[in-house]
């Protein structure tokens, strides 16, 4: 039984790899930059789940902490990426579109 469930976990491995490639075919071909992003944004989710899925191959549970904090920094980053593209910078506020951050009364 342990034996199934260890090639489970690398046959998994591989399909998740191969999707990897797949993304990064898209990441070049993409005809926008939304879809670059997106590519980007789905590379990162795809590289969180390897990496839960090779942390369960190598028997190491400290990988999966590692995947939450690159799921974090993914997320981050793709909020940034896209902020800065639809505003040409960073510091400006989502909701009112000015260039301080603040809310006025």
């Amino acid at each position: 039984m342990e034996l199934a469930l260890y090639y489970l976990n690398v046959g998994s491995a591989m399909f998740l790899l191969v999707g990897m490639a797949l993304l990064l075919g898209r990441l070049l071909s993409g005809p926008t930059l939304y879809d670059r992003v997106l590519a980007v944004n789905s590379f990162g989710t795809k590289t969180v789940l390897f990496l839960a899925v090779f942390s369960l191959i190598i028997g190491r549970q400290d990988g999966i902490d590692i995947a939450i904090l690159y799921a974090l920094m993914n997320f981050i980053a793709t909020i940034a990426v896209l902020k800065f593209f639809r505003y040409s910078a960073l510091d400006i506020s989502m909701e009112r579109g000015d260039k301080t951050g603040e809310k006025s009364s």
